[in-house]
């Protein structure tokens, strides 16, 4: 018997702990984030390019294995901070022409610029992308952490 392993990139407890695998998760996420950091606040790129890096190179990295996930309200609230960072990096901050200063945009300001569904709703629809494959397996199967495993 052991407490945790990695097992395909993803750690499993035998609490069946999540938040050790999420603080993972960010943490390469974190690491992807800012050796990008560079094209993310470049005038030079595209908004459109921009999101695009963060689809294919971040985000996956933060959401591998994310179907098993049961998040707590804390978790959630991690994932959140986490994107909305990258996404002020994207999104520059904004010139208040009043007082003739940046300030950073509101929650609200991103998740109207950045039409995809934000990082939770995507790891819930994920969960029930997974519910669904574990309904349809064989009965003779036994669901371990992603994996179909005959009995």
């Amino acid at each position: 018997m052991v407490e945790e392993f990695k097992c395909f990139g993803t750690t499993l407890t035998n609490q069946n702990s999540i938040q050790e695998e999420i603080k993972s998760r960010l943490k390469l996420g974190n690491a992807c984030y800012h050796s990008v950091q560079n094209l993310l606040s470049s005038s030079l790129l595209s908004k459109y390019i921009k999101i695009k890096i963060l689809r294919s190179t971040i985000l996956p990295l933060v959401l591998y294995g994310c179907g098993t996930w049961w998040l707590t309200l804390r978790e959630e609230r991690r994932l959140r901070v986490f994107e909305n960072r990258v996404l002020r990096r994207i999104f520059e901050p904004n010139r208040d022409e009043v007082k003739r200063e940046c300030r950073n945009l509101h929650n609200e300001e991103l998740s109207d610029l950045y039409s995809s569904p934000n990082i939770v709703r995507v790891i819930k629809s994920r969960r029930l992308r997974w519910v669904g494959h574990v309904a349809r397996m064989w009965e003779g199967e036994r669901c371990v952490q992603g994996f179909g495993v005959e009995t």
